[in-house]
């Protein structure tokens, strides 16, 4: 099983090289108002917060995949040096899913080719009915 790396709060980093190391390489969840069970609700995945990864073509992100829980909701792939344009940035992108619960715990996932899978803590959103 591939280790999973997560977030940690980068204000209690002391060396701004892993500020950066931990930071680009984490998934954040975005999201506005209150979903609506049964109708489409837009989640925005960015990578990094405060700093930016690379685009390369032997490092870059691979993937963002979205999950409820376990289950997983969507993924998009992405292709070295198109999505960015082989700059430094911030990989992004928006999900749109109908929510059929009364709550969503929302885990997004992101595969980093050098660097491997990076996850943030659930999110917790309730759901309107």
């Amino acid at each position: 099983m591939p280790k999973i790396n997560r977030y940690v709060d980068i204000d209690s980093v002391e060396r701004e090289a892993k500020k950066d190391y931990i930071d680009r390489h984490s998934p954040f969840i975005t999201f506005e108002g209150t979903p609506k069970k049964g109708e489409k609700f837009a989640v925005t995945v960015k990578m990094g917060n405060e700093y930016s990864h690379p685009d390369d073509f032997d490092h870059f992100i691979a993937n963002i995949a979205l999950f409820n829980g376990d289950i997983l909701l969507a993924r998009a792939e992405f292709t070295p040096g198109t999505t960015l344009g082989n700059q430094k940035d911030h990989a992004e992108v928006t999900f749109n899913i109908v929510p059929t619960g009364k709550k969503l715990a929302l885990v997004a996932q992101a595969y980093c080719t050098k660097h491997g899978i990076w996850e943030n803590e659930p999110v917790i959103v309730e759901v309107a009915e």
